[in-house]
């Protein structure tokens, strides 16, 4: 139940802005083979351009490893303190790497540290082994969990993105992936926005592969990508004003050329974008409650409610309101009272509903009588 409601909710959320997104539309001269643009929190895609084209990754597979690493930190199951023992066959992965040795020691959030900063291989299979017992039953979990995210283009062979036959995914699926890594489990920006740092005690160092933590404002991520017959690829996540946009690019024909288009994209959605608070108007009053032990209840929104829209679309945010002027007992806390239609001019853009703040038990019939009994007290004369 839990994947087939994670499946729909993925489904859900990333909804297509009615307009397009092809580049003679948005101006946008973009030199990836595949490209996408979304916004984090509604996961509304702003832009795309073949962005379920199977392509191979590189690194950038690295993103579904943090983010099943970032799973079992936040469970409970790992610790970012606990040691991680490198194996053999870690220390052996060659490519981007720390050059862990066999039988090295180095706390899971040194390992973290390593693979979203400079892409360690060795850290990302040493991980792996630590989490799952081997890097094949990692990939197992990964490739689960892909579709657990909805992620159709995706097929996972190993932990790192080194090539491998029939190693492919999507920019589209890379959006899910980083949109639930984000969104999900914050504390990985402590390490996706470091730009220099150490371990081993200061004797050796890390500079971030991705340029774009040093040099474009407010970028929270995520990972880089690059090998010969994948190209250049990406995921760059940044934030302004509130609002968190993921820019997805692949098979770029170089590496400024990669940079230089996710940061297209991710210009091009803040320059186009915002996120309009929405609150009910008028302010929700409370609501009379017949027969309960407690006389009213009070209305609140389910959950906030920030919607996306085109800048100079705000000020055409407008609520309508249904709620009724009383209900009857009992009434349990979150039970829905109404709803709220929020506008944009005249297109019908979210319902949120209203419920209740409280319970609020109905009233037994020696209360009644009580109750009958006290109101003729307090009204006669005196």
């Amino acid at each position: 139940m839990k994947r087939v409601l994670s499946i729909a909710l993925s489904a859900l959320l990333l909804l297509t802005v009615p307009a397009g997104a092809a580049q003679a539309e948005t101006g946008l001269t973009l030199r990836s083979s595949s490209a996408l643009l979304l916004e984090k929190e509604t996961g509304t895609i702003l832009y795309e351009e073949n962005a379920h084209q199977r392509l191979e990754p590189a690194s950038v597979t690295k993103v579904m490893t943090l983010l099943l690493v970032m799973e079992a930190v936040d469970s409970g199951q790992l610790s970012l303190e606990e040691p991680v023992t490198v194996s053999a066959y870690a220390a052996g992965m060659g490519g981007s790497q720390v050059y862990l040795k066999e039988g090295e020691q180095m706390p899971v959030s040194e390992m973290i540290k390593c693979v979203a900063v400079v892409s360690g291989n060795d850290c990302a299979v040493a991980l792996a082994e630590h989490l799952a017992g081997s890097e094949g039953a990692f990939v197992s979990r990964m490739n689960q969990r892909a579709q657990e995210l909805g992620m159709t283009d995706t097929t996972f062979l190993n932990c790192t993105g080194l090539p491998a036959a029939g190693h492919m995914t999507s920019a589209y699926d890379i959006g899910l992936m980083s949109r639930e890594l984000l969104w999900k489990h914050p504390k990985i920006r402590d390490y996706t926005t470091v730009w220099m740092d150490t371990i081993r005690d200061g004797t050796f160092g890390l500079t971030n592969t991705n340029r774009l933590v040093r040099f474009y404002q407010g970028t929270t991520g995520l990972k880089t990508g690059h090998t010969s017959s994948a190209g250049y690829c990406m995921a760059a996540s940044a934030e302004r004003d509130g609002m968190e946009l993921i820019a997805v690019v692949m098979k770029a024909p170089s590496s400024p050329e990669r940079f230089e288009d996710a940061k297209a994209l991710l210009e091009y959605g803040f320059a186009g974008y915002t996120l309009a608070e929405v609150y009910p108007d008028p302010p929700l009053g409370p609501v009379d409650v017949l027969l309960g032990e407690t006389g009213q209840v009070q209305p609140q929104l389910e959950r906030a409610c920030r919607l996306l829209v085109r800048r100079g679309e705000a000020g055409q945010v407008r609520t309508q309101l249904t709620l009724p002027e009383n209900v009857e007992a009992p009434v349990s806390e979150g039970q829905i009272l109404g709803q709220l239609e929020v506008y944009v001019g005249e297109e019908l853009r979210e319902k949120v509903p209203i419920v209740s703040a409280q319970a609020v038990e109905r009233l037994t019939v020696p209360g009644i009588f009580t109750r009958m009994l006290r109101e003729l007290l307090m009204a006669r004369p005196r």
